[in-house]
């Protein structure tokens, strides 16, 4: 039996189907259990629960970009090889997705309001960087994953110390981040110019500052 051939618009609405359910947290089932289970139940106060509430949701809406920036990629990507890595790697964000979400339930507080707005632009983002060519988008995710290794430092520094169910979520999203980082570049990432750079940096400050309250 010969295998389907799927044509760009049938790629479009499978990668939109993906991100409403990324949207209205009705993603994927995750791949690997949640590293918060390991970690028994803590007493927050009320300030650290606040604390811990808006840190889990910019982290939920970061996850939300990243499956969009992701699929963006994929759609556009020209060489068969470069589509899988960005797949695949899609597909451990829905287990951040998820990990992140479960918490935020567990800790009473809601997702972002603006995750449609971080979504769309996310995916705008990422189907650019694919146009632009392979090695530039790879170089996109190099540089997307390093900045969030570096956000995800300062979160684990700002977390109550009690919270060990978030730090643990925490400390894995880090380690995959990193990994996803050294795939990219292992692939062929292209360095992106400084400006583009600052201008990520910028973005990133805007989504994490809002999406920290709403």
């Amino acid at each position: 039996m010969s295998q389907r051939q799927y044509s760009q618009l049938d790629k479009f609405l499978i990668e939109f189907d993906a991100g409403l359910a990324a949207m209205f947290d009705k993603s994927g089932s995750p791949q690997r259990s949640n590293p918060a289970n390991n970690e028994s139940a803590e007493g927050l106060n009320p300030a650290e629960t606040r604390i811990s509430q808006g840190l889990m949701r910019v982290n939920h809406a970061g996850e939300v970009s990243a499956q969009a920036l992701y699929q963006g990629q994929s759609l556009t990507a020209r060489s068969k090889s470069v589509q899988e890595s960005m797949q695949q790697s899609a597909l451990e964000e829905v287990d951040h997705l998820n990990w992140c979400k479960d918490r935020l339930d567990e800790l009473g507080s809601h997702t972002s309001y603006l995750n449609p707005l971080w979504f769309s632009g996310s995916f705008t983002i990422g189907a650019a960087a694919g146009l632009a060519g392979d090695k530039w988008s790879l170089g996109f995710v190099a540089e997307t994953e390093h900045q969030v290794v570096v956000h995800l430092e300062s979160h684990l520094q700002k977390l109550p110390e009690r919270d060990e169910k978030s730090r643990a979520i925490l400390e894995q999203m880090k380690k995959d981040e990193a990994h996803h980082a050294s795939v990219a570049i292992d692939s062929g990432a292209a360095e992106l110019p400084t400006a583009i750079k600052k201008v990520m940096t910028l973005c990133s400050r805007i989504m994490t500052s809002t999406a920290y309250w709403i």
